[in-house]
Parts: C-alpha cells; structure tokens; sequence
C-alpha cells in the first residue's frame, strides 16, 4: 500500500477489500480522511431503504444508536487495516468494550453522518479508539470502544 491510498478517499469497493461487512450490515460509505495509526473520518449517506427502518420506527425512522456505534466500529476497523497494510485485510475486528457511549441527537434518513474516529492506544492487537458521529456539523453520538484484531 502507498501513500496515495491514505490521502485519497476509500471507495466503497476498497472498503469491503478492507473489512467484511457487507449489505445489509455494512455501516458506512466510503473513508473521507485516514491518517495512518491515528484517525479516520466515515460518511455514511443514511436511506431510508435501509431495512432497520422498517421497524425503528415505522411512523417516526430513527437510525439505531448501536447502529451508529458500529459505524465507528467499521470505520476505525478500515483505519486498522490500512495502516497495517494489505496482510490484515480481510481479517476481523471484534468488539472487546463499549464506554461511554452518548447519543444526542436522532439520526434520520436523509443525514450524511459524518464518523470521526482516533486512536487513544494500541496494544498489540488491542486498539481503543474514540469515535464521534456528527450531522451538519452537530454531534449525534460519542464512545470510547475498544476492538482485536484477528483472523476470521
């Protein structure tokens, strides 16, 4: 992997290279920004074709908040990879502890979220990061989280 790829952004195909999720889980759209080893933004354009929705609520559609967690997830996940190079994509990257999480404000159908993540530790294949959700600019949601990296 070259320096291009961390300062360009992450397509949604280089993104599902990088990570396992996909349709109807996967959590976000593309990488906007990436520093190698430190942080990450994520877009995700949140639709209303998205299946959690349909129940979440039908009058009212909020995005999940444990959904908006697992955008972070994902997107400190591509961070990971692509810093590690092309011999970690593919692997998987588990939850080990959420902290902390606060939700603000709703995310609905219509929002671009914006997912901001950094590192605040890595030890060996133990990463814990702090990741922000923001919608115009307004923060939507915050964690502290910790994951592993592993083969599948």
């Amino acid at each position: 992997m070259d320096d291009a790829d961390y300062n360009s952004e992450i397509d949604i195909n280089r993104v599902m290279e990088r990570i396992p999720h996909r349709y109807p889980f996967i959590m976000i759209d593309k990488v906007v920004d990436l520093v190698p080893y430190e942080s990450a933004v994520g877009l995700k354009c949140v639709s209303m074709g998205e299946p959690h929705f349909q129940g979440h609520f039908p009058d009212k559609p909020i995005m999940p908040g444990v959904l908006i967690v697992e955008s972070m997830a994902q997107t400190a996940a591509v961070m990971v990879v692509s810093s590690l190079g092309p011999e970690s994509e593919g692997k998987l990257v588990y939850f080990m502890s959420v902290e902390d999480a606060k939700f603000r404000r709703p995310v609905v159908p219509g929002d671009v979220m914006y997912i901001h993540v950094s590192k605040k530790q890595q030890r060996g294949p133990v990463w814990k990061f702090h990741g922000e959700a923001k919608v115009d600019g307004k923060l939507c949601a915050e964690a502290t989280f910790a994951a592993m990296i592993r083969d599948g």
